[in-house]
């Protein structure tokens, strides 16, 4: 793929990503983290980088240094994120073109939250009769497509708040770091959402308008979230709507797609899916407190403080292993002791709960979130195959 007119220059992208792999991986600010082998991870550090291109007029890059300085009060750039900032600038050497710029901005890690509810849904239709394979096809591309849409959304959203920041722990977003122009980035923020309507039509044609009303509470979840005039992101509200929408919306949409009818199983097993999905993005916020709180992001986990929050996490993550198997006592849809199979992904929550609960650099962190994910499609594949048993 040809870099002209994607907005993408190798060479500025290096010089960008470079400018981040100086600086130490300590995070300053946790008090409450004694397991590091005694006390904070230490004060946020100076890269000590001079600022090169600062002087130049008119590119993005020196805009982005410049705002860099503004933030440290000095002449040179935090650069906290070594680990990412590394393997953002090894692929920026590595492209050929824009494709794996546009990877990093779909954020691959988060697909696991889309696919499973669709997972779990289905396999519930399933167990009752015959499944509708180009539906649960649709269904699928469409989950997939609202994700990546929500995700470009958030990534020119918060750019344009300025809550993208250089000392953020998280991996580079590639409109804040100047590595795709805004407009390109909303362009492929429709595009991706497009793609979501078009298989919604599909869906409305076969399962009713009951998908409208799905689809576009959906799509407009995805553009509220950090954009708008009062994005619940910036709220709160992120965990609710995440547990709504990817967990009760997306597997009793995928099961109503199947049947045209909701079971009360359908509902309680959603709930699980909904709380791991939720869980994601508490540990995503989790590691981005001290940045969101600067930029006035008033996300739940800012709210209720470092401590309360990994306390939150247990909270969704553990309860999630209890309710296939209260359903199945309650007697949902015939179902069996298959339905305990999920309790296989246990150990690995058990480990990810202490990492949450101990660490707060950004590559402990990052590793966390996306190991969350695969916690998530481990359970949800195991719940769907605990429901083709049954």
């Amino acid at each position: 793929m040809s870099t002209e007119g994607s907005g993408f220059d190798p060479k500025r992208a290096r010089e960008l990503l470079a400018r981040q792999r100086g600086a130490g991986e300590r995070r300053g600010g946790a008090k409450d983290d004694r397991a590091e082998g005694g006390g904070r991870l230490g004060g946020r550090e100076e890269s000590g980088v001079e600022e090169e291109g600062a002087g130049e007029s008119g590119g993005r890059l020196s805009g982005l240094l410049a705002r860099g300085r503004s933030a440290s009060g000095g002449g040179s750039v935090r650069a906290e994120r070594p680990a990412r900032a590394r393997a953002a600038a090894d692929s920026a050497r590595e492209l050929g073109g824009s494709a794996r710029i546009w990877l990093m901005a779909a954020r691959l890690r988060t697909l696991p939250a889309a696919v499973a509810p669709v997972l779990v849904g289905t396999a519930l239709a399933a167990h009752d009769g015959d499944v509708n394979w180009l539906a649960f096809f649709a269904a699928l591309i469409g989950a997939i497509a609202i994700q990546v849409g929500t995700n470009l959304s958030n990534d020119y959203s918060d750019a344009r708040r300025g809550a993208d920041t250089d000392d953020r722990l998280g991996p580079v977003r590639v409109t804040a770091g100047g590595l795709v122009p805004p407009r390109q980035v909303l362009i492929a923020t429709w595009a991706s959402f497009g793609v979501a309507v078009l298989v919604g039509i599909y869906l409305i044609a076969i399962a009713g308008w009951a998908l409208l009303v799905i689809g576009a509470a959906s799509i407009l979840a995805g553009v509220l979230y950090t954009g708008g005039p009062r994005p619940y992101g910036y709220e709160g509200l992120g965990e609710l709507f995440v547990f709504l929408f990817f967990g009760i919306v997306a597997v009793t949409g995928s099961y109503y797609v199947q049947r045209e009818h909701l079971p009360w199983d359908a509902l309680a097993l959603a709930v699980p899916v909904g709380t791991l999905a939720a869980a994601i993005l508490v540990v995503n916020n989790v590691r981005d407190i001290d940045t969101d709180r600067r930029a006035g992001k008033r996300t739940l986990v800012v709210r209720l403080g470092r401590h309360r929050a990994r306390n939150l996490y247990a909270a969704l993550v553990y309860p999630a292993f209890l309710i296939p198997p209260l359903t199945w006592l309650a007697g949902g849809h015939d179902l069996g002791a298959w339905l305990m199979l999920p309790w296989l992904a246990l150990p690995l929550a058990v480990p990810l709960v202490r990492l949450v609960r101990n660490r707060t650099d950004g590559p402990s962190l990052n590793d966390a979130l996306a190991r969350t994910g695969l916690l998530q499609l481990a359970f949800c594949v195991l719940l769907a195959a605990g429901l083709l048993l049954s």
